[in-house]
């Protein structure tokens, strides 16, 4: 989408919620930025264009030449986001959110890549089970070495968090911290999310998302069965 149009889209989206006419909006709204073209985006961010102009007043394309022109990509993440904070009046949140977005645009940070270099990654899964019984197997180190025979997990979390959280080994090689999160859902299942965190390349991200997925695919066959 052309800068123009942007602007006319957030011209329209404001007359809308004001009432404003035309000029009123036109004049109320920031000026535009120069915008950078979106087929130089290296990766998506999280947000999408609608969801970010609704939240901070700038589409992906103002906020990245706001950033470059500002403090630039070599500023670092906490200090773009501080300056979201004190020179645009941007939500702590939504700083959070734009810095990790300009990441993301620019190639500073990959899909799923976090603040200190590590990859993220996680797998969801409804599953006709109840949560305390499944949160007791975690918790049990016999039946937890059922659940993930040749590993190794270490609690880290206090047994009654919400989410259950453990290092994670294969003999004696540390592979990151992998955590449970088990929220109730409808016709007496509950979504188990397990996500793995502190992993060293966006290789290894690949390469646990699909063991977490087969991993998931069993505990439902069992509780199936």
């Amino acid at each position: 989408m052309t800068t123009q149009e942007t602007l006319t889209r957030r011209i329209r989206q404001r007359m809308l919620a004001t009432g404003e006419r035309y000029g009123a909006a036109r004049r109320a709204l920031p000026a535009p930025m120069p915008a950078a073209a979106a087929s130089t985006w290296l990766a998506q961010p999280m947000q999408t264009t609608e969801v970010i102009t609704a939240s901070t007043d700038r589409d992906w394309d103002d906020w990245v030449a706001l950033i470059e022109a500002g403090p630039g990509r070599e500023a670092g993440h906490t200090a773009i986001a501080a300056w979201l904070r004190d020179e645009h009046a941007v939500d702590p949140w939504w700083a959070q959110a734009v810095t990790i977005g300009f990441e993301r645009i620019t190639g500073l940070r990959l899909p799923g890549q976090m603040k200190d270099g590590t990859f993220t990654v996680s797998r969801t899964r409804l599953l006709p089970a109840d949560a305390t019984d499944l949160r007791a197997l975690l918790l049990d180190d016999a039946d937890r070495a059922e659940l993930l025979p040749g590993y190794e997990l270490t609690l880290r979390s206090k047994p009654e968090s919400k989410s259950l959280r453990f290092t994670f080994a294969q003999d004696a090689e540390p592979l990151g911290v992998v955590m449970f999160a088990f929220d109730p859902a409808p016709k007496q299942r509950i979504r188990l999310t397990v996500t793995h965190e502190k992993l060293d390349s966006i290789d290894l991200g690949e390469h646990w998302k699909e063991f977490w997925s087969e991993w998931l695919d069993g505990v439902e066959a069992e509780l199936a069965a």
